[in-house]
């Protein structure tokens, strides 16, 4: 891929709409529109036009008038690329924008890879790697607080706070290095218990980034929340009262349920990845088997269970398995069928279960608001309530992080073993290095293409 040539793509959806845009980057963007438009009166030339203006026109094929169009011209490095950029506001029709996008390829320009432009602005040095990869999450934030943490990272909030940290780490590593090579000027006396202190609030702070990097996974991609319990607990009522719709199959016949059934739904400012499973019981029937195996093994990964209970029957020795499969997992209770005549109620439940415990009834949607209160208290009032903290939104970004944390654990157990200096700024310049990796430093080609392919064409 040529980082010099100019690039071309729509950048709006590819569906009828009241406005489309063709997007040209490079440093014969101008150039290139200008062999396509006319104006809508006489005036100077696109390339002789000041930056930041607007002009209104046709784009033409020859003689033959193509659409009306507003373009807008603006010149690097001033420009979401940092190169000379040209939007074409056209019709949104999907015929009319492709019919401009190939004659601006027609005129000189390449049609752009996915995320290129983007890639172009991290590559000549207008965002760093965070931010570009906030783009990709502003775009797809599902709900308030992801679209805040987007944005907040969009604008810096994650460089500004590895760039402090590096700045801490490169002064100790410049401090040892000068030490060493000048011992007659610069003493190392004392240093050690020093650095111990400052490695250790690095530590803390490594620590604290990587549990709001749990927290920011949540906000961006949802809360993964499996739904468990007997056989006609009303598992699927429950995902249908919440989903709006008949998504699962609900009958009087145990065992409906022989796999796992997954949804998206939106609850408030809170987005639930639901995975609704068999019931769970004893069975000889091979198939409601795996779907009782698939339904324990779905508890591993889940942020939340939601544990059904029938309140018009009595416990059994199935919900005993169910609660032993529970311990160490972030559950709520909801107590089902109250339309129906309870035999265990709340303070049968609280015997044996000590979390939170909501009566509902799916069948007539009773209940679902005491739950979604519940559910912001636990995770937008708790956990995850949403302020100005920095968080780290991805895989590559929490490993980064990792990396840098186990490298300054590397020092602080150098320091104690009373290690020579040398071997403090091996280990402090790999953590300088893993941290630098979130901002898109000393990243292998193959690595940045695979991120920026994820990209929509026209971003």
């Amino acid at each position: 891929m040529n980082q010099c040539d100019t690039i071309a793509a729509i950048a709006t959806a590819m569906a009828g709409s009241g406005i489309g845009i063709v997007r040209v980057s490079g440093n014969k963007s101008f150039e290139i529109v200008e062999k396509i438009f006319r104006p809508g009166k006489k005036e100077k030339r696109i390339t002789e036009q000041h930056a930041y203006t607007m002009h209104y026109g046709w784009i033409m094929d020859g003689e033959e008038m193509i659409d009306e169009v507003i373009i807008l011209l603006m010149r690097g490095p001033r420009s979401y690329t940092s190169e000379d950029t040209v939007e074409i506001d056209c019709h949104g029709g999907v015929y009319v924008t492709r019919r401009i996008l190939e004659l601006v390829i027609k005129k000189g320009a390449r049609a752009a890879e996915p995320g290129e432009f983007t890639k172009r602005a991290f590559l000549n040095g207008r965002i760093d790697l965070s931010q570009a990869e906030a783009v990709m999450d502003v775009i797809q934030a599902k709900n308030e607080y992801a679209l805040k943490s987007s944005v907040n990272q969009l604008c810096g909030s994650v460089l500004r706070l590895i760039q402090k940290i590096r700045e801490q780490i490169i002064y100790e590593i410049a401090f040892i290095e000068s030490a060493l090579d000048d011992p007659e000027h610069i003493s190392l006396d004392g240093y050690p218990e020093k650095l111990h202190e400052k490695v250790e609030n690095l530590i803390k702070k490594t620590e604290e980034l990587l549990i709001n990097a749990d927290q920011g996974k949540i906000l961006k991609e949802g809360i993964k929340t499996v739904i468990i319990g007997k056989p006609n607990a009303g598992k699927s009522s429950l995902l249908n009262a919440l989903t709006g719709n008949e998504r699962a199959i609900v009958t009087e016949i145990a065992g409906t349920t022989r796999d796992t059934l997954e949804e998206q739904i939106r609850i408030r400012d809170l987005i639930l990845n639901i995975v609704d499973t068999a019931g769970i019981r004893k069975t000889e029937d091979p198939v409601e088997k795996i779907g009782v195996d698939k339904a324990k093994e779905s508890l591993k990964d889940a942020d939340l269970v939601l544990y059904i209970v029938d309140s018009s029957t009595e416990l059994d020795e199935n919900d005993k398995e169910i609660l032993s499969l529970l311990e160490g997992q972030r559950v709520i209770m909801l107590l089902n069928k109250t339309d129906l005549p309870s035999v265990t109620d709340a303070q049968v439940m609280r015997k044996i279960f000590s979390g939170p415990l909501v009566s509902i009834s799916a069948k007539e949607e009773s209940g679902l608001d005491t739950f979604a209160d519940l559910l912001e208290e636990m995770f937008l009032n708790g956990k995850i309530s949403y302020n100005d903290e920095v968080y780290l939104t991805n895989v590559r970004q929490r490993t980064a992080m990792e990396e840098a944390k186990e490298s300054l654990k590397k020092v602080r157990e150098s320091i104690e073993s009373g290690m020579p200096e040398d071997f403090f700024s091996i280990d402090l310049t790999d953590a300088y290095e893993s941290l630098g990796k979130i901002l898109g430093e000393s990243m292998g080609e193959d690595l940045i293409n695979e991120i920026f392919s994820k990209f929509c064409t026209g971003k």
